[in-house]
């Protein structure tokens, strides 16, 4: 891979934009390399959770400034395939099987929200700063929107969306951007310690229940609903791995899928 990096220990696999040079900004090619990895990660048994970091004082500044020049000739048709592989790339983050954890070690920009909205976890260091900047060009943030709206809410959307003020760390925390804060030198520590918490977890019970998640955040509280998540208990009970879970339990010993430490 040209822009990424790619690294795996005791079924953590970590991501890492490496563009310093350009504040880890994302264009074309960029989009393709996140949409081949995130799509192979999500295949491989033993990965249990992928972290997606960053190299540089930045984590993510948007969309390249080379790439945006190429879109401002582009025709409607063209600006449509274009921000349809933007969103075809946080759909596969979105949807990875696996659970994914954004260590977020600086400034945030415009899709880099979105990246870190399609992540399930987020863990920031106390110094980035967050900038939803699309008005200011006079565009708007329509592709990452279901994700970040997902994860912050509309009231909150309201604000940062149609300002385009930059907001900290504790602002993101507050409104449910993030769901940690750190200082940088804990920061590492603390994505360990959720990456951990998630590698101990029955893999398929993890992603049973990110599936979850997507099928009742926001959805209506219907008899279909209900029957869906009275369906996926008895499934997950009589699963292999759920049978383990409760064997495990009541003999007071480790699950089989637990890797050695």
């Amino acid at each position: 891979m040209k822009h990424l990096l790619l690294q795996f220990a005791a079924g953590v696999a970590t991501v890492t934009l490496n563009r310093p040079e350009v504040r880890n900004a994302f264009n074309d090619e960029v989009i393709a390399e996140m949409m081949a990895v995130f799509h192979e990660l999500g295949q491989r048994t033993e990965v249990r959770c992928v972290v997606l970091a960053a190299n540089g004082p930045a984590f993510c500044a948007g969309a390249d400034l080379n790439w945006m020049k190429r879109m401002a000739g582009y025709t409607r048709d063209e600006n449509i395939a274009d921000a349809t592989a933007l969103a075809r790339m946080l759909e596969i983050v979105f949807r990875c099987p696996k659970p994914t954890i954004a260590r977020v070690q600086g400034d945030v920009y415009a899709g880099g929200c979105g990246l870190v909205a399609a992540c399930d976890i987020a863990v920031s260091v106390d110094t980035a700063q967050y900038c939803l900047s699309e008005t200011r060009l006079g565009l708007i943030p329509a592709t990452i929107s279901p994700y970040v709206i997902r994860a912050m809410g509309a009231r909150a959307a309201h604000r940062w969306f149609l300002t385009a003020e930059r907001f900290g760390a504790a602002e993101a925390h507050r409104i449910g951007l993030v769901h940690e804060v750190v200082t940088a030198d804990q920061l590492d520590g603390k994505v360990a310690e959720v990456a951990q918490a998630l590698v101990q977890a029955g893999p398929a019970a993890v992603t049973a229940c990110k599936q979850l998640v997507h099928d009742v955040a926001g959805h209506d509280i219907t008899a279909p609903l209900i029957q869906r998540t009275v369906e996926g208990i008895a499934d997950i009970r009589v699963s292999e791995e759920g049978r383990e879970g409760i064997r495990s339990f009541l003999e007071k010993r480790k699950p089989a899928w637990m890797l050695p430490s």
